[in-house]
């Protein structure tokens, strides 16, 4: 961590001691890193800690009532969690919130291991100053997660373990709905609700498979090059990551994916002092298409070398379709 990174991450400490009473700010940071963080094994960095610390000062969220929390992720930085209720609070603080409702469809669908729930969840936000409320609708389908199943290592015999899918079907996809639909209408970036961190977190998860099966397709070793010279002269990482997510799957895509990262990793070390220490300020990319506040994780609506994330890649598309 640089210096002027650490009299940033101190200045927000204090800033998070003073504001809940934390005496001892050594003792505010031995207590986050022991409570906020789901981790099993390992040690939670002072660079994560400084990165929950940013995300939930930005958003004036509360870790000590688990409003927010992170799972740490394979690039040693953070994937920000925040909690129903931290999502209410978002939203409903937001000056031009000015109301929402949900629309439920007719078709009940009933699903083998969870409750009958309707299809699709609709929610409509209201913003103040705009003549149109924003909608969002998700689909059971595309969100469900069934039980998770597996085998007792003693005894060989398969269970099966229920979740919240299980249990409550229909407000599972009624906070789905909820936090998609904020997003659009407030721009909110770079926090995820927990089903969502589980499955990026999974989707990290190193599967162990046949060798014999791991070697990527022409196509892809093709196709990987290019990415990574025109991602590396527009710094259009993200737009790399998002067109290989589009059009590969599989052994491609994980190929593609670590590919494009470890070229990142390259591309940065390379910068000039100033540029690194900015750059490194900024979350990791993630082999996931997920949307990221920093400048080569933009989301759609940000810029790139001064150029929109979708034109660049609307440009990857159209040079590699």
């Amino acid at each position: 961590m640089t210096t002027n990174a650490k009299n940033s991450s101190n200045t927000l400490v204090k800033k998070f001691a003073d504001k809940f009473n934390f005496p001892d700010e050594k003792k505010l940071i031995d207590t986050l890193k022991a409570t906020a963080f789901k981790i099993k094994d390992g040690v939670v960095t002072d660079e994560q800690m400084s990165a929950l610390l940013i995300v939930a000062d930005q958003y004036g969220l509360n870790p000590f009532t688990k409003e927010i929390f992170a799972y740490p992720d394979k690039q040693n930085g953070i994937v920000p969690v925040v909690s129903v209720d931290g999502w209410s609070r978002i939203i409903n603080q937001h000056s031009d919130m000015d109301g929402l409702e949900f629309i439920y469809s007719d078709d009940v669908v009933d699903l083998q291991d969870a409750k009958p729930c309707s299809s699709w969840i609709e929610c409509v936000i209201y913003r103040k100053g705009r003549s149109h409320p924003v909608r969002v609708k998700e689909f059971l389908d595309e969100v469900y997660r069934p039980p998770f199943e597996g085998v007792n290592q003693k005894s060989g015999a398969p269970y099966k373990t229920s979740g919240p899918w299980q249990s409550h079907t229909k407000r599972m996809l009624r906070h789905k709905s909820l936090i998609q639909c904020s997003r659009i209408a407030f721009g909110f970036v770079g926090i995820y609700d927990q089903d969502e961190a589980e499955r990026i977190i999974e989707g990290q998860a190193e599967i162990v498979i046949d060798p014999s099966t791991m070697e990527p397709s022409d196509n892809a070793k093709r196709i990987l090059p290019k990415l990574i010279k025109r991602a590396s002269e527009n710094a259009s990482w993200q737009a790399a990551l998002d067109y290989a997510g589009e059009n590969f799957s599989g052994i491609d895509l994980n190929f593609i994916s670590q590919e494009l990262n470890k070229a990142k990793a390259t591309a940065e070390a390379a910068l000039p002092p100033v540029q690194s220490e900015q750059s490194s300020a900024s979350a990791p990319v993630r082999e996931e298409n997920a949307p990221q506040p920093a400048a080569n994780n933009a989301g759609p609506g940000a810029t790139v070398n001064n150029k929109p994330h979708r034109q660049h890649l609307s440009e990857a598309r159209n040079a590699l379709g």
